[in-house]
C-alpha cells in the first residue's frame, strides 16, 4: 500500500507544481461554459428545456474530468520516453500496485480540476437544485475520474510513442465527450444515435452528476448510472492492469 500512496502523492505533487497547467486546463471549459452557456441559452429556453447554463454546467465539469484523467494515463508515454517509467518498473514491487497508484493519482488530479471548474460554474451562474445532493455529484465525478484514468493507463501502456496521441484524441476522446449528452439532451434522438450514446460510459457519469445537481433531471436513472460506472470502471481497471503488466522495460 505504501507504493500506491507514493505514486499517488507523486502525481499530485507534479500537478500542484505545474501552475501553468492548472491555469491552461481551465481555458477550454471556460470557453464551452461562457460561449455556449450564454450563447445558446435563448435557443435552449425557446425549445422548452429551461436554462441552458444549468444544463451544460455538469457536462463541462464532466469534460474537464474526462480530459484530465485520460491524459494523466497517457502521461505514461512521457515517462517512458524520458526514462522515468523504467526506474519505476525496476523497483521490487508488484506492477499492479504501480498501476493502481498512477490511476488513483490521475483520478485525484482530475477531481481537483473538476472541482475548480465547478466553482467557476457557480460564479458564472450555475445553481445546484439541492445542496444536500451535491456531495453525491462529487461521487459521480470521482467515478468518472477513475474510469477514464484506468482507460488512459490501458491506452498509455499499449502505445509505443507519442504519435498515437492525436489519433486517440480525434477518434476516442472527442467522440466520447460529444456523444455523452454533455451539450445536448439525450431525449428524442434517432434509434442508432440513442444506442451509441447509451454505449458511452461518460453518458452515465454526466447523467449521474446532472441528476444530483439538478434533482429529477435524469435520462437513465441514478441507480443505473452508478451501476454502469462501477462495472465499466472495474473492467477498465482489469484491462489497464493487464496491459501495464505487459510493458517491456
Amino acid at each position: 500500500m505504501s507504493v500506491i500512496y507514493i505514486l499517488w502523492l507523486r502525481e499530485l505533487k507534479r500537478y500542484v507544481r505545474s501552475r501553468v497547467q492548472i491555469i491552461v486546463s481551465l481555458g477550454q471549459p471556460m470557453l464551452y461554459l461562457l460561449v455556449l452557456g450564454f450563447g445558446l441559452s435563448p435557443v435552449f429556453q425557446r425549445a422548452g428545456y429551461g436554462n441552458y447554463m444549468q444544463f451544460i454546467a455538469p457536462g463541462v465539469i464532466g469534460m474537464t474530468v474526462l480530459f484530465s484523467s485520460i491524459f494523466s494515463g497517457l502521461g505514461l508515454l512521457w515517462d517512458r520516453q524520458f526514462g522515468f517509467l523504467k526506474e519505476t518498473l525496476v523497483a521490487p514491487v508488484p506492477r499492479l500496485q504501480i498501476m493502481i497508484g498512477r490511476t488513483l493519482g490521475g483520478a485525484t488530479v482530475a477531481m481537483i480540476q473538476g472541482s475548480l471548474v465547478a466553482v467557476i460554474c457557480v460564479i458564472a451562474g450555475f445553481r445546484p437544485g439541492n445542496l444536500a445532493t451535491a456531495p453525491f455529484a462529487l461521487g459521480f465525478m470521482a467515478l468518472i475520474a477513475i474510469v477514464f484514468s484506468a482507460l488512459g493507463v490501458a491506452i498509455g501502456s499499449s502505445l509505443q510513442d507519442m504519435q498515437g496521441m492525436q489519433l486517440i484524441m480525434n477518434f476516442l476522446v472527442m467522440p466520447i465527450y460529444f456523444l455523452s449528452g454533455a451539450l445536448f439532451p439525450l431525449t428524442g434522438l434517432s434509434r442508432i444515435l440513442s444506442w451509441i450514446t447509451a454505449a458511452d460510459p461518460l453518458s452515465y457519469g454526466i447523467d449521474g452528476m446532472r441528476s444530483m445537481f439538478l434533482v429529477g433531471i435524469t435520462r437513465f436513472g441514478a441507480a443505473t448510472d452508478l451501476a454502469v460506472l462501477v462495472i465499466v470502471g472495474a473492467v477498465f481497471l482489469i484491462i489497464g492492469a493487464y496491459r501495464f503488466s505487459k510493458i517491456e522495460i
